[in-house]
């Protein structure tokens, strides 16, 4: 027995549990951070969560609906019909874009399963995929599970927002790109893409014959002169574009998991065969409950729209008070910072040790960054709390450059 054990291979045990196409990525900095907040009492503007729910009628929608038995068992594969159209009538009358909601439309576990299905349907290994860095973590690791290799292209801080520059997006496409990975209005940095710049882009991906998916989950959030503009609405897009929209971002009920993608019929076909063999479905009763919330009239954006960038401004003029270096975003509900002003040059650092010094958790942008360098001193905040926690939140901050709360 000894003998023969001896000539046995080495114990699987000898290698790492983790698949080594996720080896670089551990915990997210969103749990670091939340639980840093619940250990320390800290106010908790990390995390990109509200601190109260959406519409009440939304709410009471999908009650109705547990109640009346819809959704309670597995619902259809791509989205329950009354969903589907919602969100293909969404698309039209905001962005005058028609799809065929039977065909054009899947529903999706929040946007993150949104791209994940995406990003495992149209890669193969060894494609490349050019993303705006700094960018949301689960696109790195999304890349990573469908084997893709990320090529960042960094937005850079220029006149108090963070631009794209067109001329490095063109040369960072070579023979082996596949893929465009897209966000606008753009999470951490608050820069919405404009006409021009996305123009550009969408004559790029015609020329090179690229692929595009737009994660578009804060088109609702949009402030001040900017505007929110669909790539697929740019000539030769709409049939090369999957473009992802949220719920839980426009309505504030992150915990329903909503998401959807619009897209042509083939390449929604070939999302729809990735995404079928993850979460198959999911939210059922909640998905009447957003094709209700879809149809709310367009009142209830507006407010919501003017409610966030209150909020913003609340919070900007607060950090700025602190002492912070501040990009004013022009969407989304995040404020990302700049520490230098306040000595500081190391942003983990600075956001491990901010609940114990100041009791407010904040996320250090160099996390969304392949070049951790150029992240290392932003910092970022989210505003999509209540006011009085926001006023209580730059109350403690002020703390940090030597002013009286």
């Amino acid at each position: 027995m000894t003998a023969m054990t001896s000539m046995r291979p080495a114990s699987s045990s000898a290698r790492p549990l983790l698949n080594r196409r996720l080896a670089e990525f551990g915990t997210t900095i969103f749990a670091e951070m939340s639980a840093l907040a619940v250990r320390t009492g800290a106010i908790n503007l990390g995390q990109g969560f509200p601190d109260t729910d959406g519409p009440e009628e939304v709410r009471e929608a999908a009650v109705r609906a547990l109640r009346d038995g819809r959704g309670n068992q597995y619902p259809p594969g791509p989205g329950v019909p009354e969903l589907r159209a919602a969100v293909a009538a969404h698309q039209h009358r905001r962005y005058g874009l028609s799809y065929d909601p039977d065909t054009e439309v899947l529903v999706t576990a929040g946007a993150t399963e949104a791209i994940a299905a995406s990003l495992l349907a149209l890669l193969e290994p060894g494609d490349e995929v050019v993303a705006l860095e700094p960018y949301y973590d689960s696109y790195a690791a999304c890349i990573a599970m469908a084997g893709g290799t990320r090529v960042p292209v960094t937005l850079r801080p220029h006149e108090g927002a963070f631009r794209l520059d067109l001329d490095e997006l063109r040369d960072a496409v070579t023979d082996r790109t596949r893929l465009l990975l897209l966000n606008t209005p753009h999470n951490p940095t608050g820069t919405v893409l404009s006409r021009a710049e996305l123009s550009a882009i969408a004559e790029l991906a015609v020329e090179r014959d690229l692929l595009v998916v737009t994660d578009e989950v804060y088109e609702h959030l949009v402030f001040d002169e900017a505007e929110h503009v669909p790539l697929a609405s740019f000539p030769g897009m709409r049939e090369r574009t999957a473009t992802i929209g949220s719920a839980g971002k426009t309505f504030s009920f992150t915990g329903w998991k909503v998401g959807w993608i619009t897209a042509a019929p083939a390449l929604l076909t070939a999302v729809r065969s990735a995404k079928q063999y993850l979460t198959y479905v999911s939210a059922g009763p909640f998905q009447y409950a957003i094709a209700e919330a879809l149809a709310l009239p367009d009142s209830y954006f507006t407010a919501y729209r003017q409610d966030m960038r209150a909020k913003r401004d609340l919070l900007a003029a607060g950090l700025e008070e602190a002492g912070f270096g501040v990009y004013r975003p022009a969407g989304t509900y995040f404020v990302t910072t700049d520490i230098r002003p306040l000595g500081e040059e190391d942003g983990f650092a600075f956001c491990r040790a901010l609940p114990e010094r100041a009791g407010v958790v904040a996320v250090p942008n160099a996390v969304f960054y392949d070049h951790r360098e150029a992240g290392a001193p932003f910092v970022r905040f989210a505003f999509c709390k209540r006011a009085a926690v926001l006023e209580d939140a730059v109350g403690r901050l002020k703390a940090l450059g030597g002013r009286a709360a």
